[in-house]
């Protein structure tokens, strides 16, 4: 084989995360050498994302429909485990951001102009949302990405389904599969739709203007790889009760890493379920876990939440007791289930939590306009903690739920 071929070969079929890396080293050198070119290649990461974005709707719908349509009786789906370990997880992410911020308190200069975007005005109106997502027209709930809607339709229609002859299943399940290889197609295009990303985000913004906010940085981050790194795989532990660090480490490496660039859990939703079937999980469980683990598994969104409101509640002199602060992550682990799951969501639930110190909605949205400034990087630690955990938290309740058995046997 000749140079030339091998090295085509490796370009359409070589190992992803060494392509990925290629892209982003190539991405980074472009924007030192030339902003300008760097920001003219951004339309190679706008049409990946664009792609993804599009293409994540069907496929769970479509997914979706056809396992439970084909789910036989009898058979765990292990979503109820799943919940539980996404509900910990981000009750526990929150509980860190909390204890971070205490022990580095971090402060803001509140000079950003108030913005106009319209906010929840309570738990009460994130709740309503959501329940108007679940009954959402199901033309509109793809068209617009609405998770939680996209979930009910094809769950309900699953259900139906059921029932169905075997070859209407059969045509369902062939839908999903000719989606699924459409979004295999888009993914090895990734590496250089994160070439496009990093050389226009890089060229455009730069990190210059972060200097500023280094201390909140440094707790935002923190805090997300303390969690990544030792909450769950402690908590993944406790499921499992085996080394958690080599399933820690490959959702890092291949959900994590896509999600940083692309920084909207939706968009990673097909890069998740590739994972997932390359780690050999149940497809019935999978299939739902990890779209809604895209809309409700909103760890780096709790701390997001937490730490950016504590940071407005330091500058602004407030003191804030233990009980306060531990109500604050209930109340952010609860935000942040409504936080949708595209770039710099979780950013306007940011004056619901401000709301709990008596801050006013023009000064809470001078945070959110903070929390934009430094979202080059606060956005893509969230997303990659937020969309690698959904893989996480699903293969972990599949290992305990095959080690059940195999004790069952015994």
């Amino acid at each position: 084989m000749t140079k030339k071929s091998k090295l085509m070969q490796f370009v359409l079929h070589g190992n992803l995360v060494v392509r990925i890396l290629i892209g982003l080293i190539a991405g980074m050198t472009l924007a030192a050498c030339s902003a300008s070119a760097a920001a003219s290649v951004g339309v190679l990461g706008t049409l990946f994302v664009t792609a993804l974005k599009s293409v994540a709707p069907i496929l769970v719908f479509a997914l979706v429909t056809s396992a439970i349509a084909s789910h036989k009786a009898g058979q765990r789906t292990n979503i109820g485990p799943i919940l539980a370990l996404y509900v910990t997880g981000t009750l526990a992410a929150a509980l860190v951001a909390v204890v971070a911020s205490f022990s580095f308190p971090a402060t803001l200069t509140l000079v950003v102009p108030t913005a106009t975007t319209a906010t929840p005005e309570g738990i009460g109106a994130v709740l309503r949302t959501l329940a108007l997502n679940v009954v959402d027209n199901p033309v509109r709930a793809l068209a617009d990405g609405n998770y939680i809607g996209i979930l009910a339709w094809s769950a309900g229609l699953g259900l139906a389904l059921r029932h169905a002859s075997a070859t209407t299943r059969t045509v369902i399940a062939d839908l999903s599969s000719g989606i699924a290889h459409i979004v295999r197609l888009i993914i090895q295009c990734s590496p250089i739709g994160i070439f496009g990303l990093v050389a226009a985000t890089l060229g455009t913004n730069g990190f210059g203007a972060l200097a500023h906010y280094g201390r909140l940085l440094e707790v935002l981050i923190g805090s997300m790889l303390f969690v990544a790194l030792v909450v769950n795989p402690l908590i993944v532990f406790c499921k499992t009760r085996r080394n958690p660090y080599p399933l820690v480490f490959t959702c890092l490496r291949e959900s994590a890493l896509t999600a940083f660039f692309t920084r909207s859990s939706a968009a990673n939703i097909p890069v998740n379920l590739a994972l997932c079937r390359k780690l050999d999980l149940h497809e019935d469980t999978y299939s739902v876990s990890i779209p809604l683990g895209a809309t409700i598994n909103m760890a780096g969104a709790a701390i997001t939440i937490t730490v950016l409101t504590l940071a407005a509640v330091n500058t602004l002199g407030i003191a804030v007791d233990w009980p306060t602060a531990l109500l604050l992550s209930v109340v952010a682990a609860l935000c942040a289930c409504g936080a949708s799951g595209v770039a710099g969501g979780s950013l306007l639930l940011i004056p619901l939590a401000c709301g709990l110190f008596g801050i006013s909605n023009d000064l809470a949205m001078q945070v959110v306009g903070v929390g934009f400034i430094i979202s080059v990087l606060q956005d893509s630690f969230e997303t990659a903690l937020n969309s690698s955990t959904d893989v996480l938290f699903t293969a972990a309740a599949c290992h305990a739920q095959d080690h059940d058995k195999v004790l069952a046997q015994a």
